[in-house]
C-alpha cells in the first residue's frame, strides 16, 4: 500500500520530465518582485540558494549574475537561472473591530507567489508523550509568530496517521488545528528497558553477558519509517523551483544507536535511510531544520526514572549510556540539518531566537540554477561551491547533492483525451503555480443525501491571454480542471473542461477587462477537503494553480446551520462565463464571483441558505445581514423573519437573498455578515462573514476598446493584449528548450474590472424557500 502524504499518494505526484529552464535575469534590485515559483520535474537541473553576508553578518543585496561563480566537483558551471529573493513577513489585514483576521473566501495566484515554503514535521515516533505539550506549544509559536499570510505551510506526523496532518495552506487556523492533534509515541528509553532486563535476569546471567534492548526491532522500524517520511517529503518538493524550501523537523532525534552495527542489527539500514533522506533533500534543495524543544534539559526526564545502576560496569548500564542516547538523537538532528543546508536547534533554550534565524535564512537569498556538465546518474555525491568575486563577502550555500541513480524516467505520452502535461504539473504542485493568473472561490450548500454541494467559480485572467486571429475571430483553448482531496488522501474528481474560445471583438474586450469564468460543482460527503484548481491555455502553454481549503459540514447534526455566502454583482456579468454545472444559476442574479473589490457604481447581490434539522415546536427564525465599515459602523443592514411552518414539519431551511447598492458607500474595507437565530429553546445561532473592499468610482474615460490591437501583417498570429500589460512575445513551443520566453507580468484578476463598467441589469430571483440544491438532480 502506498503511503499517503498531504492528501496525494506519492505515486500520484507526477514526474513528467521537461528540459525547459528559465532565462537568466538582469541585475536584481531590492524593489523587484520575487521570482516566479514554478513546478517542473526536470531530469538534469540543479538549483542552489545562496546567502551572501558581509563582515557584520548582514545580507548583501545588489549583486548581479556575473558576480557569482558555481563549481561542481571543482569544475565551473554556467549559470542558467539567477534571481534575488528578498521577502518580508506579511500579516493578514483585518478590520479594526475584529479580534481575529477573517478568513478569505477567495484564493488567487494573480499577484504571483510572494511567500516562503515550510514543511512542519512533527515526529510523534521520536517524541515522548510527556514532551508532546511542549512540542505543540513550540510549533504553535512558530505558526502564530513566524509564518506570514503569504507563506504556505503543511503539517505532517511521521507516523503517517491519517486525518492528523494538513496539506499546504496559508490558513493558520487549519495549521494550528493539525498541530493540536499531535501526541508523542516514542518508545521507552533503551537504557530503561535494558535496566529492567538486568534486574529480571540477575543471578541467572553469566558475567559480562550482553543485555540487549527489548524493543530494538520496533525502535529500528520507527527510525526507518521516520527517515523514509523525510525522504518522501523532500521528493514531493523537488519540482518546486524558485524558492528555498524549509522542513522544520520537531523531534528528539532518531532513537537508534548506529555506532555499533555488529550488535544493533538495524544500524546499517538506518544509516542507509539517513543517507537516502539527505540525498533526496539535496537533490530537491530542501533544507532540514531539526528542533529539539527539550533545550538544555535533554535527557533529564529519563534520568528521573532511574533509581540505581548495576554494579557490573562491563554491562555499560551507567549514566554515560543515558548521555549517549541523548547525544545519538541530537547528532542525527545535526547531521540531517547541516548536510542539507539548515541548522539544528539542540541544547538551546532560545527557541524563538532560532525561529527568527530560520525565517531570516528563508527570506533573503539568491537563487542560482544550472545544468551540470556531468549528467551521469551514478548516485554519487557532487560537491557544490558557490563563490562571489567581491572580496570580503561570505557565501553560505549547501555543500552539494547526490546524483540520482538508474535510468531516466520515461515520459508518459498523453492520449487525445488526457490532460495536458502543463495542467498535470500544475495540479500536482504542492504550492500554487502562478504562470497563468486565476482566482477561485467555492461555496458549500446542503446537497442530496446528507452531502454538500460545492460550487466552484474559477476566473482566468484575460488581460495577458494571447489570442490568434483567424478571419476576424480570436482563438485560444482554455483547459480548466479541479479535484478535491480529503484528509485521508482520497481524491474526488470534479471536472476537466476544454473550452475552445472563438471570440468576436466585443467579447475580446470583455475578456481583457474581466477575464473568463468557469463555474462547476461537485457533491462531497461531510469532511475537510483541499480543492486543487488548475488552468492552462494552449497558445503559450502557460498554466496556473490554486489550493483552496473547504469544510463540508454535516448539516444533519446541527440544530441550525448556514451555507456559504455566495456573491455576485452587476460588474461580475461582464466576464464571459461557461457554466458546465451551476446549481446557483437560478438563485443568483449573476454568476458566482471571485471579485472582492467592487466599484461604487456596482451593486452586490448575496445569497445564502439557513438550515434547520429535526422537528420542534412552531417558531420564528430571524436572519440578519449587516455590512460594517472597518471601524465597526454599520453602513447597510436588512433583516428577514421566517416561520418554521414553511418547512411543514420536515428538516430543511430557508433561502435568503439581498442586494446592496454601493453608490453611497465610501471607499474602504467592509465586512459582510449574515447571522440567523432560532426563536425557540436555547436560541440556536449560525453565522457567516466575508470581507470586501469598495473602491472609488473611476473617472470618466473611454469605453472598453471594441477590438484588440491587430498585429502587423496577416494570418494566424498571436494577438497582443489590448491592455497596457506586458504580452508574451511568442508561443513557448517556438522558444529554446532551455530558455523559454519569460511569462508575462501577473494580472490581478481577482479585483473588479479595471475598465469603466456600467451596472448591468441583474435578473430577479425569488428565494423565499429552498434552492433545491439538496434534492437529487435529474440527468
Amino acid at each position: 500500500m502506498k503511503k499517503k502524504i498531504f492528501g496525494l499518494t506519492l505515486g500520484v505526484v507526477l514526474a513528467s520530465a521537461s528540459m525547459a529552464g528559465q532565462g537568466a535575469g538582469a541585475q536584481p534590485s531590492t524593489d523587484q518582485p520575487p521570482p516566479q515559483v514554478t513546478f517542473r520535474a526536470e531530469v538534469n537541473y540543479v538549483e542552489v540558494d545562496a546567502r551572501v553576508l558581509d563582515a557584520q553578518g548582514k545580507f548583501v543585496t545588489g549583486l548581479a549574475q556575473g558576480d557569482f561563480e558555481i563549481f561542481e566537483d571543482g569544475k565551473p558551471q554556467p549559470v542558467s537561472v539567477f534571481n534575488l529573493v528578498n521577502l518580508s513577513v506579511e500579516r493578514q489585514a483585518r478590520p479594526l473591530f475584529a479580534s481575529q483576521p477573517i478568513e478569505a473566501d477567495v484564493q488567487t495566484n494573480a499577484s504571483g507567489y510572494t511567500g516562503r515554503v515550510y514543511l512542519i514535521v512533527l515526529d510523534d515516533l521520536h517524541t515522548t508523550p510527556l514532551l508532546a505539550a511542549r512540542t505543540r506549544l513550540a510549533a504553535r509559536q512558530f505558526v502564530e509568530r513566524y509564518v506570514g499570510s503569504t507563506d504556505v505551510a503543511a503539517v505532517m506526523h511521521t507516523s503517517g496517521r491519517t486525518g492528523g496532518g494538513q496539506e499546504f495552506t496559508s490558513n493558520s487556523r487549519l495549521l494550528l488545528s493539525a498541530i493540536d492533534k499531535f501526541s508523542g509515541r516514542k518508545l521507552r528509553s533503551a537504557l530503561l528497558g535494558r535496566l529492567d532486563q538486568e534486574q529480571m535476569t540477575r543471578g541467572r546471567r553469566g558475567a559480562g553477558e550482553r543485555i540487549d534492548d527489548p524493543d530494538a526491532s520496533e525502535r529500528g522500524y520507527h527510525a526507518r519509517n521516520t527517515l523514509d517520511s523525510l525522504k518522501n517529503l523532500a521528493q514531493i518538493m523537488e519540482g518546486v523551483r524558485g524558492r528555498r524550501k524549509a522542513l522544520v523537523y520537531f523531534s528528539e532525534g532518531i532513537d537508534y544507536d548506529i555506532s555499533d552495527p555488529f550488535n544493533n542489527r538495524d544500524a546499517t539500514s538506518v544509516i542507509e535511510a539517513t543517507r537516502d533522506a539527505i540525498a533526496a533533500a539535496t537533490r530537491a534543495n530542501v533544507a532540514f531544520y531539526g528542533v529539539d524543544v527539550r533545550g538544555l534539559g535533554a535527557g533529564s526526564d529519563t534520568g528521573i526514572d532511574i533509581q540505581s545502576f548495576p554494579e557490573d560496569t562491563t554491562l555499560g548500564l551507567d549514566s554515560s549510556a543515558l548521555l549517549r542516547e541523548v547525544r545519538n538523537g541530537q547528532d542525527s538532528l545535526r547531521v540531517l540539518s547541516e548536510e542539507t543546508g539548515g541548522f539544528a536547534v539542540v541544547n538551546n533554550n532560545d527557541i524563538p531566537g532560532a525561529f527568527a534565524r530560520l525565517v531570516e535564512e528563508n527570506s533573503s537569498y539568491y537563487v542560482l540554477g544550472y545544468y551540470p556538465a556531468n549528467d551521469r546518474r551514478d548516485g554519487r555525491f557532487r560537491k557544490i561551491e558557490v563563490r562571489v568575486k567581491t572580496p570580503g563577502l561570505t557565501v553560505r550555500a549547501r555543500r552539494g547533492y547526490v546524483a540520482p541513480r538508474g535510468r531516466t524516467p520515461d515520459s508518459k505520452l498523453a492520449g487525445p483525451n488526457d490532460a495536458s502535461a502543463e495542467l498535470r504539473e500544475a495540479m500536482s504542485s504542492p504550492v500554487p503555480v502562478s504562470g497563468l493568473p486565476i482566482a477561485v472561490t467555492a461555496s458549500v450548500f446542503k446537497g442530496p443525501d446528507n452531502s454538500g454541494t460545492v460550487v466552484v467559480s474559477t476566473l482566468v485572467g484575460g488581460r495577458d491571454l494571447v489570442l490568434v486571429d483567424k478571419g476576424g475571430t480570436f482563438h485560444n483553448d482554455l483547459e480548466v480542471a479541479w479535484l478535491a482531496v480529503d484528509q485521508k488522501g482520497k481524491s474526488f474528481f470534479g471536472d476537466r473542461n476544454t473550452l475552445n474560445l472563438a471570440l468576436k471583438p466585443d467579447t475580446v474586450a470583455r475578456l481583457r477587462a474581466a477575464g473568463f469564468r468557469v463555474i462547476s460543482s461537485l457533491d462531497l460527503p461531510p469532511g475537510r477537503y483541499q480543492l486543487r484548481v488548475a488552468a492552462r491555455e494552449a497558445n503559450t502553454r502557460r498554466s496556473g494553480s490554486v489550493l483552496y481549503d473547504i469544510e463540508v459540514p454535516d448539516y444533519a447534526k446541527e440544530r441550525l446551520s448556514m451555507s456559504s455566502l455566495a456573491l455576485t454583482s452587476a460588474a461580475t456579468s461582464l466576464a464571459p462565463t461557461a457554466r458546465p454545472k451551476d446549481p446557483l444559476q437560478k438563485l443568483l442574479p449573476g454568476p458566482l464571483t471571485s471579485y472582492r473589490e467592487f466599484g461604487q457604481n456596482d451593486e452586490i447581490a448575496l445569497f445564502t441558505e439557513v438550515y434547520e434539522s429535526g422537528n420542534g415546536p412552531a417558531h420564528k427564525v430571524e436572519i440578519n445581514l449587516a455590512m460594517k465599515a472597518e471601524g465597526g459602523q454599520t453602513v447597510f443592514q436588512t433583516r428577514e423573519e421566517r416561520d418554521s411552518a414553511e418547512l411543514k414539519g420536515n428538516s430543511g431551511g430557508y433561502g435568503f437573498s439581498a442586494r446592496i447598492p454601493l453608490r453611497d458607500i465610501a471607499p474602504g474595507l467592509y465586512v459582510l455578515r449574515v447571522d440567523a437565530h432560532a426563536r425557540v429553546g436555547d436560541r440556536a445561532t449560525a453565522a457567516r462573514e466575508t470581507t470586501i473592499t469598495v473602491i472609488g468610482a473611476p473617472a470618466p474615460a473611454a469605453a472598453v476598446s471594441a477590438s484588440p490591437r491587430a498585429p502587423a501583417g496577416s494570418g494566424s498570429q498571436p494577438v497582443a493584449p489590448a491592455s497596457p500589460a506586458a504580452s508574451v512575445g511568442q508561443p513557448a513551443s517556438a522558444a529554446s528548450a532551455r530558455t523559454p520566453a519569460s511569462p508575462p507580468a501577473a494580472v490581478k484578476t481577482a479585483n473588479a474590472p479595471t475598465a469603466p463598467v456600467q451596472p448591468m441589469p441583474m435578473t430577479t430571483v425569488n428565494s423565499d424557500m429552498m434552492s433545491g440544491i439538496d434534492r437529487p438532480q435529474q440527468t
